[in-house]
């Protein structure tokens, strides 16, 4: 199994025209992920063509997710308007809204967060590179591919993978998969300081998933979401915990790429997340090329197999 996509699932593809939007657009397609419509307004009518596919392209998201059934979709939409591109998958009733987009004006993450609370769209992003649920083909592929993660390190498996970096997401993820494992699913929940899903959010959905075996939580400094999901993790989750935060080294003060990455306050620190973590029974990779020894260290003290 895998949480929130699985290789069925129909997304589209806002910004699609775009050169960023399209070139993802061609890499999904390749990777076998269900690619069903384009949205860029004022193009509705043409087709998106890559490699024998014929993408339809739409108007609106609503028109978008009504001629083809899509109930995802993935923003590549400039910073000005993507907050509006958000709110435009939770007017038309779509399941995951995944917005790739970098830069978008905190005061509009703060706007669509109050417009998307108690709406049925779960928001993951912005920020973010996405998910990638791993298929049985070659490279991966015959899996759901959102975003910009490379498709071709993945490996069908049951290790959960969730974090606020990017890059780090694909080094747990060929870590992995480079020890002979696989990935049940990689969620990339973006590092901004205004965001849609959580690190508590998916640990719950991996926890309830039978199929993931162990989870890698990767953090960083700034905020207390880390925090919040390790105390969770040490009341509820029976399942094998590996962590790792980046930002030991930043200097204090001193904003670290992503916008949500800077200390705040005590508990912000790199050390103090750490801390929280071997509290609750999460095993702390020491640096990154440690996230799957780390996993594996939990999984045999647990006596849980990985493969």
């Amino acid at each position: 199994m895998s949480i929130l996509i699985t290789p069925q699932t129909k997304i589209l593809v806002q910004g699609i025209t775009g050169a960023f939007g399209g070139k993802h657009a061609q890499l999904s397609l390749d990777y076998g992920t269900q690619v069903v419509a384009g949205v860029t307004p004022g193009k509705g009518g043409q087709f998106f063509e890559h490699a024998g596919h014929k993408v339809p392209i739409f108007n609106s998201v609503h028109e978008a997710a009504a001629a083809t059934g899509a109930t995802v979709s993935v923003i590549f939409v400039p910073p000005p308007f993507a907050g509006d591109a958000i709110l435009e998958c939770v007017d038309a009733g779509l399941d995951l809204a995944v917005c790739i987009t970098e830069g978008i004006p905190i005061k509009d993450m703060i706007r669509v967060k109050r417009a998307i609370a108690g709406k049925k769209t779960r928001l993951i992003g912005p920020n973010c590179p996405g998910l990638v649920t791993p298929g049985t083909g070659e490279g991966s592929k015959g899996g759901c591919r959102i975003g910009i993660a490379p498709g071709y390190i993945h490996k069908k498996g049951h290790v959960g993978v969730v974090s606020r970096s990017g890059t780090l997401t694909y080094e747990a993820v060929y870590q992995i998969t480079s020890k002979g494992l696989g990935q049940s699913t990689s969620v990339g929940i973006g590092g901004d300081p205004v965001n849609g899903t959580s690190h508590l959010d998916v640990i719950k959905l991996f926890n309830e998933d039978p199929d993931t075996k162990g989870i890698i939580l990767i953090g960083e400094i700034g905020g207390n979401a880390e925090v919040e999901a390790a105390r969770w993790i040490k009341d509820n989750c029976k399942k094998p915990v590996a962590g790792f935060i980046a930002g030991a080294t930043a200097p204090a003060g001193r904003r670290m790429g992503h916008a949500g990455a800077i200390v705040g306050g005590a508990e912000d620190t790199a050390e103090a997340k750490i801390a929280v973590f071997k509290e609750c029974g999460i095993e702390v990779a020491a640096t990154p090329t440690d996230m799957a020894d780390a996993l594996l260290r939990a999984a045999k003290a647990k006596g849980v197999s990985l493969s």
